[in-house]
């Protein structure tokens, strides 16, 4: 019943009546032909079930032959699966140590999987609820988070250099309206440092400059009229209308 097997499928595939196999599960031992055929039956039953038939005859041995005949074949291993069981008798002392061994198998699976989701979670909410008031060192009055720090992309500084190709007017507004680069011609060849802040807003005369904004190299389109930018860790580089850009002056 376990293994959702009918009875028929099991009489064509051992040839045993389908009396005696209801005979050998209900432990009816009186309606079976003698004990040889007990045993062969056992033996036949529990292959085709994939179970171990000389623990099964060993237990029919031990419990229901009587001694003269137990003592004519050797004794073989313990019992490793339960026999078939009589409704409202009580269980044998293998079925028992089988349900023991699987409960605890059961339990530390369970065990296993809360621990190690449990963990999981611990994990991506020390991630996520990393202090955001941390102790910031300052680059020429510009913020920067200390290094190996995990904040929010909103209040994480945002690294920016500029490489002029030609003579380019550069107005580069970091946080609370501070002047990092306050409305000055860049020569070509002359890169500036890498300034950090949280937001830049900054405004280009044209451009004949490469904006590396985390390190990543940035074109600057041309344009007919100055070009500006806003540039977060969130929102990366978005352009600005002309009427928002910054000045300087």
């Amino acid at each position: 019943m376990r293994a959702r097997i009918d009875v028929s499928e099991i009489e064509a595939q051992t040839k045993i009546r389908a009396k005696y196999l209801r005979a050998l599960e209900n432990e009816e031992w009186g309606l079976l032909p003698g004990t040889t055929f007990v045993k062969s039956f056992l033996r036949t039953y529990a292959q085709a079930l994939g179970l171990d038939g000389k623990a099964l005859v060993e237990e029919y041995r031990l419990h229901h032959e009587h001694p003269s005949e137990a003592e004519r074949e050797p004794i073989v291993s313990t019992p490793q699966h339960a026999r078939p069981r009589v409704p409202g008798a009580a269980p044998s002392r293998a079925y028992m140590v089988t349900v023991g061994i699987v409960a605890v198998v059961i339990v530390l699976l369970i065990v296993g999987l809360l621990t190690e989701g449990g963990s999981s979670s611990n994990k991506h909410t020390s991630r996520a609820t990393a202090p955001s008031h941390a102790k910031s060192t300052h680059h020429r009055g510009v913020t920067r988070a200390p290094a190996g720090r995990s904040v929010p992309a909103g209040l994480a500084p945002v690294a920016l250099s500029l490489r002029p190709t030609a003579v380019v007017y550069v107005c580069l507004i970091g946080e609370n309206g501070r002047k990092v680069i306050p409305g000055t011609d860049l020569q070509p060849g002359e890169s500036t440092p890498t300034y950090h802040a949280k937001h830049f807003e900054i405004t280009l005369g044209n451009n004949s400059v490469t904006m590396f904004v985390d390190g990543r190299a940035r074109i600057v389109p041309s344009s007919g009229e100055p070009i500006g930018y806003s540039i977060t860790k969130a929102t990366g580089r978005r352009r600005l209308p002309v009427s928002q850009l910054p000045t300087c002056k």
